[in-house]
């Protein structure tokens, strides 16, 4: 044998195209130029060709409470469904498919996954299923998925299938500026919500997975409506701008000061948490700018407030803050909240309070919920502790450390 001649061996691929390779292709050799409003279609088209039918497509409302039907051609488009008490919401929640047996076959939902952000669910009915068609529908659920959210840029159409209600400029603005509301990973989970949905102004949270570093910040604009959305904006954008920048924690809070300053002057601020999150060691840092002390769950119950030395609110010029810091255990929860959440009160009643709200949690439990419905299910009911009251923005966002390292997704067996 030649030198070298044993590294240019030919190995023998299969590479005919199968019947699955096919369903799937077609979909994605057409999504390029597909038109938004010819997705449900061609959905529908390539479900038909397995043998389904009465496809529907729905979609998270943004409160959180009900999956609405995505108008379409060739589309089933029925009542929404309550995300608490109905198969679709078990599938949302559960973030796996659920079969439904009925009197004319299955019918089949599964959740739609853009990476770990939930976007819906699938329904389909099939007269039988087996593995086979369970593999397909769940392959066919993530591109479906991949399809609206790349489309959702190009066209209103999703974003009116989510409203139940008129949203104002303020919350037009704020639900623009977010990033996705879950985030999973092997390493590290996040989820946060925040209220009221329609309404909401000056609270806002952003987040962002660098290499092993998860960087997230919560923060509350002084003021309502229209003037705090303008304020929560230049806020995040600042923030984002200087971790882009890759700079420490106390310079990225003095960058945002100087950016609220410079722009709005010394009458405007906004309170803010800034972290950053080692998902190798599970060492967490903080800047606390004037939020309340964030709230560290350990085996389904609140260990602890997270205290520390505070700082100005972001506008206020605070001196350099002193960064605080805590070791996490494989596990641990931590949750963070704008007093939006504990200063709320009924007319001539005491606020929520945070002895309430840690009460609350420790009540409410959280054995075997992901974050995303931890988060969800702890909002909608400190809302329905309050009697349904909201006078000022109210944020959650919830941190899961699980550890370990992430290396197996990157081996492919075929």
């Amino acid at each position: 044998m030649a030198e070298g001649e044993q590294g240019f061996r030919k190995v023998t691929v299969d590479r005919s195209e199968g019947f699955g390779e096919r369903l799937l292709g077609v979909l994605l050799d057409r999504a390029h130029e597909m038109p938004p409003q010819l997705i449900a279609p061609l959905v529908a088209e390539e479900v038909g060709r397995i043998g389904g039918r009465d496809v529907s497509i729905l979609l998270q409302d943004y409160e959180q409470l009900v999956l609405g039907p995505l108008p379409g051609m060739r589309l089933v488009v029925g009542e929404p469904e309550r995300i608490d008490d109905s198969e679709a919401g078990r599938a949302f929640l559960g973030a796996v498919p659920v079969e439904q047996p009925q009197a004319d076959g299955v019918r089949v939902f599964l959740p739609l996954l853009d990476g770990s952000d939930e976007v819906g669910v699938l329904a389909v009915t099939l007269s039988s299923v087996d593995d086979d068609d369970r593999r397909l529908l769940r392959r066919l659920a993530g591109l479906v998925a991949d399809m609206l959210v790349t489309k959702n840029s190009y066209t209103d159409q999703f974003f009116r299938a989510r409203r139940r209600e008129p949203m104002s400029l303020a919350a037009e603005i704020q639900w623009a500026l977010l990033p996705p509301l879950t985030m999973i990973t092997p390493q590290v989970a996040v989820a946060g919500i925040l209220e009221p949905a329609y309404n909401v102004a000056g609270d806002s949270f952003d987040y962002a997975l660098n290499d092993n570093i998860l960087h997230m910040a919560v923060i509350d604009a002084m003021g309502h409506g229209l003037d705090a959305a303008v304020l929560a904006t230049v806020a995040v954008s600042a923030y984002r701008h200087a971790r882009r920048a890759d700079v420490g924690l106390a310079e990225l809070y003095m960058f945002m000061d100087t950016a609220i300053n410079e722009q709005f002057g010394p009458d405007h601020f906004v309170t803010a948490q800034m972290m950053r999150l080692n998902i190798g060691t599970g060492h967490l840092q903080w800047v606390n700018a004037g939020h309340p002390a964030p709230l560290l769950i350990r085996d389904h119950r609140v260990l602890q407030a997270l205290e520390s030395p505070g700082t100005l609110p972001v506008g206020f010029g605070g001196a350099i803050p002193q960064i605080s810091e805590q070791a996490l255990s494989r596990g641990d929860r931590i949750l963070f909240f704008t007093d939006g959440l504990v200063e709320e009160h009924l007319a001539g009643e005491e606020p929520f309070g945070e002895e309430r709200l840690l009460d609350f949690v420790n009540r409410a439990g959280c054995e075997g919920e992901g974050v995303q419905e931890m988060v969800r299910g702890l909002s909608h009911a400190l809302m329905q502790e309050r009697g349904g009251v909201t006078t000022d923005d109210a944020t959650l966002f919830l941190v899961e450390w699980c550890g370990g390292t992430a290396d197996r997704l990157v081996t492919v067996e075929i």
